[in-house]
């Protein structure tokens, strides 16, 4: 569990990379040469005003199924595919040299690979690795013994605990507490009344009852301990959050001292959790993200008798953990997960999975070698430039507002004026001298991988706030607002084509990369971001009739959005992706009117205008495509919407795209001006 940051797209491409040899990027690295925008993929049987997304994606769809182990599948995936083979070859050099330095970089990631790659030996112990932690469950029953299982668990338990700023003092970090604890993806699958949701409570139930009968249990006993487990579940599910509520910063900032909590609850020893987590005895205070659901937590414990308890832990400690395990598992794990609820035909060869998992416990060392290979000085000076432009635009964009009042505007501008950029990659990085890394069972190095980061980040508490720290590595195709820390941050890896291309004319540039940084600029001023301070404080600094005027343009987002149905029978929920879809449209919005004050190329190329390659470029970074199942959880569950519609439910909104194409009335995608979304 973590804080909100604003991500560009909530894809989770984790790593890349290679050995490092030194902090900076070669002199030599350069974005790859190729082709800014290939025309012929252009689609001539869809009309631009009628579904732009597919004029521009959809031959390239076409041609790019997605693959049997992706569940989805474009832009975003491509360069991960890039970056995870430049990470096999790194892993497999380092799994060559058995006598690297202990503690070395080459000597962590060789043991690292040879050890997930030793299926012979993961085969052979099955469950074993698991047998101290589910040996650990019988003691659980009153509220010591609680603490210290809890404890013990370094990637399973009910609950989050995390170390981050203080939403109200972003110069101090705290400690928080979140809700969790459940098996399906968020709290709503266990109650829609819906006949998929009835079939995928039933799929759960019956994997639960997999990894039951895995263990040696008979059907029946299996069938009666997977009742128990998903009883608890729905319990929890129902005292949780849902993730619209979870949207309202006040709602989950809910700071209480220390020895209140602690004295608060009767039937879990936080006091001696705490202590056995690493923290510090004198710590102030903790920030309880949902106090209903811990409220309530802590009745169950009570309520709930041990011996169901221990059947709940028993499933999820495994299920935590079975796609480490041997192949049974593994792949019950897959046929729940991967196959019926994300569509999925096949896993992921061996390879791409073990990569995939570097880019936590080892981040920043298979991510410093990625910037030398993949980006290069003039990238960097170029993207600086860029965010410099969206800024200005974005500035003067806030002058002109007619909703917002001088005295909303003068702080709007001194936020802005305070925004820290982010580009390619970290000033210092992340040291790993107190991680260990053997030859033997994968799972034990993932747990000394997982256990470092949790005392990387519980270590902050009492320490004044990094804000050169980075939230993912450079290898990561993502990029991210950051309220507390009042910043925009670039990774390089999604400054590669096609969101950026350094060959490229300034039409390719501001409708691709342009947009991203438009986009999480404005997530400062959206309707969580505004919130925030120019020093990333959870402050109301705006004027109560500029919130209410705010208010009311948000509606019409809420509206268009819910109108939306990627699916026959589910549509886009407006509301949890409001923030994202003002970002959007704020993006697009001041990355135009950046191209516009900065484009010195008046000509035309390939036979469209700069105004038209804008909006060419803007479509073909979302192109990409997904299996309905996947489709179908990512409306659910995830706050930005399909790549469709943040191409059409951004162009039908803008005044510069139907001048660019010439939309007329009559063109489905045509909206009369007085229906239009607007906010910057």
């Amino acid at each position: 569990m973590k804080k909100t940051v604003y991500l560009l797209a909530a894809v989770g491409f984790l790593s890349t990379g290679a050995l490092i040899t030194s902090c900076g990027p070669k002199a030599g690295a350069e974005t790859e040469k190729v082709k800014p925008f290939d025309v012929s993929l252009l689609d001539s049987t869809h009309k631009p005003g009628d579904d732009f997304f597919e004029f521009v994606n959809s031959k390239w769809i076409k041609a790019n199924p997605i693959p049997g182990d992706k569940s989805k599948w474009g832009a975003f995936y491509e360069l991960d595919e890039q970056s995870q083979k430049a990470t096999l070859t790194v892993l497999e050099d380092a799994g060559k040299n058995k006598d690297a330095e202990k503690g070395s970089n080459t000597q962590l990631l060789g043991a690292y690979y040879r050890s997930a790659m030793d299926t012979n030996l993961i085969e052979k112990e099955g469950i074993n690795p698991l047998k101290g932690w589910l040996a650990a469950v019988d003691s659980f029953g009153n509220p010591q013994a609680n603490a210290r299982l809890l404890a013990k668990l370094t990637n399973s338990g009910f609950f989050g605990m995390y170390v981050d700023q203080d939403l109200k003092k972003s110069d101090t970090y705290t400690l928080y507490l979140g809700q969790g604890g459940i098996g399906l993806p968020d709290r709503d699958y266990y109650f829609r009344k819906d006949g998929k949701s009835e079939e995928t409570r039933k799929k759960y139930k019956e994997y639960i009852q997999k990894i039951f009968e895995l263990q040696g249990q008979t059907p029946a006993d299996a069938a009666k301990n997977a009742a128990t487990v998903y009883s608890i579940d729905e319990k929890l599910a129902n005292a949780q959050m849902t993730l619209v509520e979870q949207r309202d910063p006040y709602a989950v900032y809910n700071p209480i001292a220390t020895a209140d909590w602690n004295k608060q609850n009767k039937n879990f020893d936080w006091a001696l959790f705490f202590k056995l987590s690493g923290i510090p005895d004198n710590n102030p205070q903790v920030v309880v993200g949902q106090p209903k659901f811990f409220s309530a937590l802590d009745g169950f414990l009570k309520t709930i008798p041990a011996a169901d308890w221990k059947t709940y832990l028993r499933f999820h400690i495994v299920n935590d953990n079975a796609k480490y395990l041997s192949k049974n598992y593994a792949e019950a794990r897959f046929d729940f997960y991967g196959k019926f609820m994300n569509g999925r035909e096949k896993m992921e060869p061996r390879w791409k999975f073990v990569v995939d998992n570097t880019g936590y416990i080892l981040r920043d060392i298979v991510g410093q070698e990625y910037v030398k290979l993949k980006f290069s000085e003039n990238a960097k000076k170029r993207a600086d430039d860029l965010v410099k432009n969206l800024r200005a635009a974005l500035a003067k964009r806030i002058d002109a507002l007619a909703w917002m009042s001088p005295e909303t505007k003068k702080k709007a501008q001194e936020k802005l004026s305070k925004i820290i950029t982010k580009i390619g990659y970290p000033d210092k990085w992340l040291d790993y001298k107190s991680l260990a890394m053997t030859d033997g069972h994968w799972w034990f190095n993932l747990q000394a991988g997982f256990a470092n980061e949790q005392k990387r980040n519980l270590s902050k508490l009492g320490k004044t706030v990094d804000k050169t720290e980075w939230l993912m590595g450079p290898q990561e195709v993502n990029a991210y607002y950051n309220p507390t820390i009042n910043e925009i941050v670039f990774p390089a890896a999604i400054l590669q084509p096609p969101f950026f291309n350094e060959f490229a004319d300034d039409a390719i540039n501001y409708g691709g990369i342009g947009m991203v940084i438009g986009h999480e600029l404005t997530h400062g001023f959206d309707d969580q971001g505004r919130q925030f301070d120019a020093n990333g404080n959870l402050t109301d600094w705006w004027t109560p009739e500029d919130a209410v005027k705010y208010k009311a343009l948000t509606k019409v987002f809420v509206d268009q959005y819910n109108a939306y149905f990627p699916l026959d029978s589910v549509h886009i929920n407006g509301e949890l992706t409001l923030g994202e879809n003002i970002a959007d449209l704020g993006g697009c919005t001041i990355a135009f009117e950046a191209f516009r004050m900065n484009n010195k190329n008046k000509d035309k190329i390939d036979g469209f205008t700069p105004d038209q390659r804008f909006f060419l470029s803007l479509a073909q970074i979302w192109r990409g495509h997904a299996r309905p199942q996947a489709l179908r959880e990512q409306l659910f569950t995830d706050p930005h919407s399909p790549g469709k519609f943040r191409v059409n439910g951004v162009v039908t909104n803008m005044n510069e795209f139907y001048d660019a194409f010439g939309i007329k009335p009559g063109d489905k995608l045509y909206r009369a001006p007085d229906q239009r979304a607007k906010m910057w």
